[in-house]
Parts: C-alpha cells; structure tokens; sequence
C-alpha cells in the first residue's frame, strides 16, 4: 500500500495544489486501494496487484483530460528527483558553500596579513628577525598564496556542483522529499537569521576599531585596519556559508527567486 500511496503522491507532485486536487488525489487513492484489495481476495500477489493498480489508475493524462483540468506538459515531463540526488545534492551545496566562504575570507586575509606585518615591522616589533622590506615581501607572498588558494577552493565547489547543473533544467520533487525537506528548511530558519544578524552586527562595528585606534593614538598604526579586514571576513564566511545552505533548500522546494521555474 506504501508503493500505491507514494505512486500518487509522485502522479500529482506537479500538478496545482488545490482543494479540487486533493478531493481527486483522495478518490483516487480509494480507487486505488479499493482495487488492490480486491486483487488481492482473488489470489493475486502482492506486487501483481500493485502492478495492475498502477497500470489502470496511473495515467495521470488521461485522468485530468477526463476532468478537463489542463496540465503543462513540460512540467509533467520532468524528472523525478531521487532520495540519494536529493541529499547528495543539499551535501554538496553545503561543502561548496563552506570552501566558498573559506575562500572569501582568505581574500581577506592575505591583506589584513600583509598590513599586519608592515605594521609590526615598522613598530620594530620585527627588530633583529625581519626589516620593513623584507616584512613587506612576506606580506606580499603571503597573500599571493592565500589567493591562489581561494581561487582553488571556488573552482573546486564548482566543480563539486559541476554534476548536479541537470537539476538547472527543471525536476519534480516527491511529496514525501518536499514535506521532510519543508521541515528542515522550517527548523533551518532560527539558525540561518542567527548567523545574518552576527553577520550585519560585524560588517556594522567593522569600523570601529579603526575609529578607536584613531582616537587613541592620532597617529594610526594600521591594527584598526587589521582588526576591521578580520572582522569583515568572518560577515563574509557567515554570509556565504550559512546563505548557501539556505538556498539549497529554496532551489529544491522552488521558493523564492526560484519560484518562476515551477
């Protein structure tokens, strides 16, 4: 009976979602169940009987021309996104989004190191291990590598995604998958604001330790500046890492700026 059920909720994933449709889902389930039973008192095993159900209740065509009830083709002719695409593709969304914002803030990084390592050196904290221009070639190398490793992170989420850009082309998603993945993106929801709300918090007090160096000392050394790179490089990791897992979940359920591919 749970194929039966899980047949109908996959027949009628694409079509509209009203109170007429789900009046024709529920007397048809009946329909259904109604035949199997009787299939199965005349001896029928259990998958012969579900096999016959499905064969004279599954058209789902012939049932909404009967109806008169219109159904666009193309939707109808999608792809049925399997449980192990599903996750595999929220997984991979969820690995990209963290290199991505691993990424992001090492862009960051590498001059907020550089800047660090001139202003060490030119405060002689340096003294006897690195001159200022030796500091400021370190700086500089530094944040060439840190660089290219941020290039390398993003080309490698691209490429983790890379296999599933088919679901760019449109699917369906089975009720059971919508209604758990509904859940999770419903429990998703405090974690997601959470991490919005410290990311704006950080990108709004940025400046502040660059405002506080000044007034103390008038003469700015340049660790405001550091502080403020850092602080914005962690927004940017909470934005993108957080932000992406978010829309995982919109581009499954087709919420949103997805909606339109409905």
């Amino acid at each position: 009976m749970d194929t039966i059920n899980s047949y109908l909720n996959n027949m009628f994933a694409a079509l509209p979602r009203t109170v007429q449709m789900e009046g024709i889902k529920q007397d048809l389930l009946a329909s259904m169940e109604e035949k199997y039973h009787e299939l199965k008192e005349e001896g029928k095993t259990e998958n012969e009987a579900i096999g016959i159900v499905i064969s004279e209740f599954g058209n789902i065509g012939e049932l909404m021309e009967e109806l008169d009830i219109a159904v666009e083709d193309e939707e109808n002719n999608l792809p049925v996104l399997a449980p192990e695409d599903t996750w595999g593709y929220m997984v991979a969304k969820k690995k990209a989004g963290f290199m991505i914002g691993i990424g992001g803030m090492l862009c960051l990084i590498g001059p907020a190191l550089l800047i660090l390592l001139v202003v060490l050196a030119e405060n002689d904290f340096l003294q006897g291990i690195l001159s200022e221009d030796a500091a400021g070639i370190l700086g500089v190398v530094a944040l060439l590598i840190l660089v290219a490793l941020a290039v390398g992170l993003f080309i490698f989420s691209g490429m983790m995604l890379e296999k599933y850009k088919y679901l760019n082309k449109g699917f369906n998603l089975p009720h059971h998958l919508r209604s758990e993945i509904q859940q999770r993106s419903s429990a998703y929801a405090s974690t997601y604001n959470l991490s919005l709300v410290m990311g704006v918090c950080l990108c709004v007090l940025s400046p502040v330790p660059v405002i506080a160096e000044s007034l103390i000392n008038n003469d700015s050394s340049g660790f405001g500046a550091v502080l403020l790179l850092a602080m914005i490089a962690v927004a940017v990791f909470l934005f993108i890492y957080y932000g992406n897992i978010k829309e995982s979940f919109s581009f499954l359920l087709k919420e949103g700026e997805y909606t339109r591919k409905k």
